[in-house]
């Protein structure tokens, strides 16, 4: 599937992980979604939610409640809310965030902001998330070597 990134080969068949495609939405739609709860999804409840729209605020609010509805079916409680940033750091093609920077640079690389501008907002966010210390980091080099950087 094309939703996904190289890196992610290892869990995307069984989708055991929340792929970085629904984790964009999530920050999107502003739900705090748990492993576990992603977990009690069926193998369908995750493809919908790989391919469901979450682009515009109308798409967001439908993802966001489709999203709390599954949840409390399975787990009898929904989702954490989270606020919705309206500006976020991965849309933004022509600053690149100084964890971001800081990580490539634990690798001898350097992102520059004409690759920055190159990169999708789902790259970028990617990049963002795997620079993070409280994420497990394993696939931020990966990710550099996919994204040609």
């Amino acid at each position: 599937m094309d939703h996904f990134f190289k890196f992610e080969q290892e869990f995307i068949e069984s989708l055991h992980c929340i792929p970085m495609i629904v984790r964009l939405k999530l920050d999107t739609c502003g739900v705090k979604l748990k492993l576990m709860h992603w977990n009690q999804f069926t193998s369908e409840e995750k493809k919908v939610l790989i391919n469901m729209a979450c682009e515009t605020p109308e798409e967001a609010e439908l993802y966001h409640n489709f999203l709390q509805t599954l949840v409390t079916e399975k787990t009898g409680v929904p989702a954490k809310n989270l606020p919705i940033d309206d500006n976020p750091s991965w849309s933004n093609s022509e600053h690149i965030p100084l964890e971001v920077q800081e990580k490539a640079a634990e690798f001898n690389k350097k992102i520059t902001i004409e690759q920055w501008k190159k990169l999708t907002s789902l790259q970028r966010f990617a990049l963002i998330k795997l620079s993070r210390p409280s994420h497990e980091n394993s696939n931020f080099y990966p990710a550099l070597e996919e994204f040609n950087l």
